[in-house]
């Protein structure tokens, strides 16, 4: 396993570039990335800790989560599941062979597809938009080994929910499912939109367990992908402060609310802010799920509800999505004038262009430390500790 075997499915899916590459190589790539991205926008960390990768038993398998297209390869050609080809969007790649996620998925995926060959079903075309079959979610609790499975169609006639249920019940799968969905999309947006949501079988929900807190996870909230990495990297973030005891914390894009409930076991109270609702909505769950009274929740642009609201923390932890913050959204975050900040990334490109406003504004990286949570890819994920200057 020291280096990444190259997959069936490289020459056209393109999802782990770094196939075949010893893995110390691929490490070292990563944080000659992010090194160089720093140097560029001229950001020096007091301590930069280098990449922390991921154990042996972790660099495969690690994805709890797969989002599957239906389509062809080429036009007019066989029905296809998988991932979109690399270069070209049009084209679907099955991968029912992928390395990165638990072998049910691949099993799922190739019994989906079966299913849909038997039955005659067409993909749903973006151009003429027409056909029954558009994607299939897989998700998977990795502590917990409960399998959601969601099967996004049109309105079109034909779907045989009863036919699809009991051939998935009847796989012959390690973990269990949980629920198996279908999601009713006619939008003419090639992306997932969820405009009905129908139980077929089971929940609409799994469960998970990070840092010792419960996690309800439904269809469409957002979850660390790589429960096993995301444990390790939190916990070394929320580290770089010494002590949260009697400190008021914002948690900015705090999604599920995940890095929200674990500080709320150590600080006096935490505010979690979120624009997808979906998502405040589930952390308020399992907020509740875990006992935990001394955070709170509001969903809304990040910038906005700062700026309705009149409280001021003590210290402030973001981890925004992969576009990064708005300078208004760092310019606000500025002004509360909080001694620490805890920033963590999915993408060190952006990341670079916030610390040069923070840094412009006064602050100082006291601490960097990249983690390479995604092995095989081209993803690296960074934590850095801001500390304010003092005058």
């Amino acid at each position: 396993m020291e280096n990444f075997k190259v997959c069936q499915h490289d020459e056209f899916c393109g999802g782990c570039i770094y196939q075949g590459v010893p893995y110390e190589e691929q490490l070292a790539i990563k944080e000659a990335e992010v090194k160089n991205i720093f140097a560029e926008k001229d950001i020096q960390a007091d301590i930069f800790d280098g990449i922390e990768g991921c154990p042996e038993e972790h660099r495969y398998r690690y994805r709890n989560k797969m989002e599957y297209t239906f389509g062809d390869f080429v036009k007019d050609g066989p029905i296809c599941l998988g991932m979109h080809k690399k270069k070209n969007f049009m084209s679907i790649v099955t991968v029912d062979h992928c390395q990165l996620v638990d072998e049910d998925f691949n099993k799922i995926l190739r019994f989906s597809l079966d299913f849909a060959v038997e039955m005659g079903y067409k993909h749903y075309h973006k151009k003429s938009h027409t056909g029954l079959l558009r994607h299939l979610i897989v998700r998977k609790g990795i502590r917990t080994g409960e399998l959601l499975i969601n099967i996004v169609t049109s309105r079109e006639d034909g779907f045989d929910e009863e036919a699809y249920v009991n051939g998935l019940l009847a796989l012959p799968l390690t973990n269990k499912i949980s629920g198996i969905l279908r999601t009713l999309n006619d939008n003419i947006a090639d992306k997932v939109t969820c405009e009905e949501l129908k139980i077929l079988w089971g929940k609409d929900y799994y469960m998970e367990t990070i840092l010792g807190l419960q996690f309800r996870v439904s269809a469409f909230s957002f979850f660390q992908t790589n429960v096993e990495a995301v444990e390790r990297l939190y916990s070394e973030a929320l580290a770089l402060v010494e002590d949260f005891a009697g400190k008021s914390v914002f948690d900015l894009y705090c999604g599920t609310g995940t890095i929200s409930q674990v500080l709320a076991l150590k600080a006096k109270e935490v505010l979690g802010i979120e624009i997808v609702e979906e998502a405040v909505e589930a952390a308020k769950e399992n907020a509740k799920l875990n006992g935990l009274e001394n955070c709170r929740f509001l969903a809304g642009d990040v910038f906005e509800v700062l700026e309705q609201r009149e409280e001021k923390p003590d210290v402030i932890v973001v981890d925004p999505p992969r576009v990064g913050m708005s300078t208004k959204a760092v310019g606000k975050i500025v002004s509360y004038g909080v001694d620490q900040i805890i920033y963590i990334s999915c993408n060190p490109k952006t990341l670079a262009i916030n610390l040069q406003q923070f840094v412009y504004e006064g602050y100082a990286v006291r601490y960097a430390k990249c983690f390479d949570n995604f092995p095989g890819t081209k993803h690296t994920e960074c934590i850095c500790l801001l500390e304010r200057k003092k005058r």
